[in-house]
C-alpha cells in the first residue's frame, strides 16, 4: 500500500469517527418524483395492498453489527448522549441522513418504535434492542492487534462484545428459562451484521496487508460472524438474517484512495475490481458458513442477506432515476466529492441533504434513499425465505 496512505492513518481514523458522530440529517425520509424504487408491497386480486413482511407478525427486532445498523451506541459510548448532534427524529446516532436499511425492515414489519440502542439511557426495549456499534469489527480487537497488527481506532465493541451485551440483556430479563421462555423469541427477527467491512477497511487504510494477505484474513472474519450467529441461536433466536458486505470497490472512499488511470482496474460500473473481489470472497465463504449452521440447527431459519446484489440493484435504480452514483452527498473535493482529511462533519464540507439524488452519504455509508431502495429489494428477496405463516 502507498506510504502516503499510511502517513495519513491517524487523521483518517479521527475523521472517520467525526463523520459517524456528525453526519446526521433531517427527517424528510424519502424524496418524491422518483420511479422504480421497488416498494416491497404488493396488490392482491381485490386491490388491497399487501405488506409481505407484516404477514410474519414480528413484534421485536434484535441487531448486532456496525454502522449500517447502529442507531446511537457509538455516540453513547464515546461522548455521551447530551451533545446536540442529530437530534432530529430518527436520525440521531445514525451514519446517514435518515433511516438505515434495518430501520426500514423494522418499519415495514410494523415494529414501532424502532428498537432503541442498547446504550440509550431511556432503556425502552419493548420492541427489541439494537446492539450494533458503528465502526465495530467482526474480529475481536485483541485478535486484530495480535495476529494482523491492525488497530480498531473507533471502538472496541467488536461482535463478541455485542454478543455479550445481548446475553447479559436476555439473562437480566424477567423471563429466563421457564414459563414459556423457549417461545419468547418466536416472533422476533434477529440481524447479525452487516459486519466485517470495517475489518478490511482498517487493514487497507493502515497499509499492513497485501491483497493476498487480506484474502487470507477472510476465513477468520467469516468465522467470527458465524460464531456470533451460533451464539444468537443459543440464546433462543429462531429467525436470523446474516447480511454479507457491500461491493466495497464501489464506495467513494476506496475509489478516491485507489484512483487509477488503468481501465482494467474497474468494472462496468466503474467500481474497483480488487476490492469487489474481496467482498465476493467474503460473501461466498459467509454463505458456506450459513449453510453449515443450517445443518446444525434444522429448526432455525437462517437467511443470507445479499447486500452485495442489493447494492447493485440500487446502482441500477439510481442510474434510471438520474442519481449521482459516483460522489458522496456530504463531502468535498476530487472526482468523488470525498477527501480523506476533510470528511463529512467538518466545517465547509458540502452537504446536499435536500437533493435526494445521491446514493452515498459520506463516502462510506448510504443516504436515506439509498438505504430505502436497498431495503425494499432485500425485503422482497428475504421474506419468502423466512417461512412465515401467512
Amino acid at each position: 500500500m502507498a506510504s502516503s496512505l499510511v502517513q495519513k492513518q491517524k487523521l483518517v481514523f479521527l475523521v472517520l469517527l467525526i463523520c459517524v458522530l456528525f453526519s446526521y440529517g433531517n427527517a424528510n425520509w424519502y424524496g418524491t418524483g422518483m420511479t422504480n424504487l421497488g416498494n416491497p408491497d404488493s396488490i392482491d386480486p381485490n386491490g388491497n395492498v399487501i405488506n409481505p413482511l407484516k404477514k410474519c407478525g414480528f413484534d421485536k427486532m434484535y441487531l448486532l453489527g456496525g454502522s449500517l445498523s447502529d442507531t446511537g451506541n457509538l455516540i453513547s459510548e464515546t461522548i455521551g448522549s447530551t451533545l446536540p448532534f442529530g437530534k432530529q427524529p430518527y436520525s440521531h446516532g445514525r451514519s446517514s441522513n435518515g433511516l438505515l436499511i434495518t430501520d426500514n425492515f423494522a418499519y415495514e414489519a410494523g415494529i414501532n418504535p424502532i428498537p432503541d440502542p442498547y446504550k440509550d439511557l431511556n432503556l425502552y426495549f419493548n420492541k427489541g434492542v439494537n446492539f450494533a456499534v458503528a465502526g465495530s469489527t467482526a474480529l475481536p480487537t485483541e485478535l486484530l492487534a495480535t495476529k494482523y497488527m491492525i488497530s480498531s481506532p473507533v471502538t472496541n465493541s467488536s461482535l463478541n462484545v455485542q454478543l455479550d451485551w445481548m446475553s447479559d440483556h436476555f439473562n437480566s430479563a424477567t423471563c429466563l428459562k421457564d414459563n414459556g421462555c423457549t417461545d419468547r423469541y418466536n416472533k422476533a427477527i434477529f440481524f447479525v451484521g452487516e459486519i466485517g467491512g470495517s475489518d478490511y477497511q482498517y487493514a487497507i487504510l493502515q497499509g499492513k496487508l497485501t491483497m493476498d494477505q487480506l484474502t487470507d484474513m477472510v476465513p477468520d472474519v467469516v468465522a467470527a460472524v458465524i460464531n456470533a450467529t451460533r451464539g444468537v441461536l443459543n440464546l433462543g433466536a429462531r429467525r436470523v438474517v446474516i447480511p454479507g458486505i457491500f461491493p466495497i470497490g464501489c464506495l467513494p472512499i476506496y475509489k478516491t484512495l485507489f484512483q487509477s488511470n488503468v481501465s482494467t482496474n474497474y468494472d462496468e460500473n466503474q467500481c474497483l475490481n480488487q476490492f469487489n473481489d474481496l467482498a465476493k470472497n467474503h460473501n461466498e465463504q459467509l454463505q458456506e458458513g450459513i449453510n453449515g449452521l443450517m445443518r446444525e440447527n434444522p429448526n432455525a431459519v437462517l437467511v443470507y442477506g445479499d447486500y452485495y446484489q442489493a447494492y447493485k440493484h440500487l446502482h441500477r435504480i439510481a442510474t434510471l432515476n438520474d442519481f449521482d452514483t459516483e460522489r458522496a452527498c456530504c463531502g468535498i473535493g476530487g472526482d468523488y466529492n470525498f477527501n480523506v482529511t476533510t470528511m463529512c462533519g467538518h466545517g465547509g464540507v458540502n452537504n446536499f441533504m435536500g437533493r435526494n439524488r445521491y446514493i452515498s452519504w459520506d463516502g462510506i455509508n448510504l443516504t436515506r434513499i439509498g438505504n430505502k431502495i436497498m431495503a425494499n429489494w432485500l425485503i422482497r428477496k428475504i421474506v419468502p425465505q423466512l417461512q412465515c405463516q401467512s
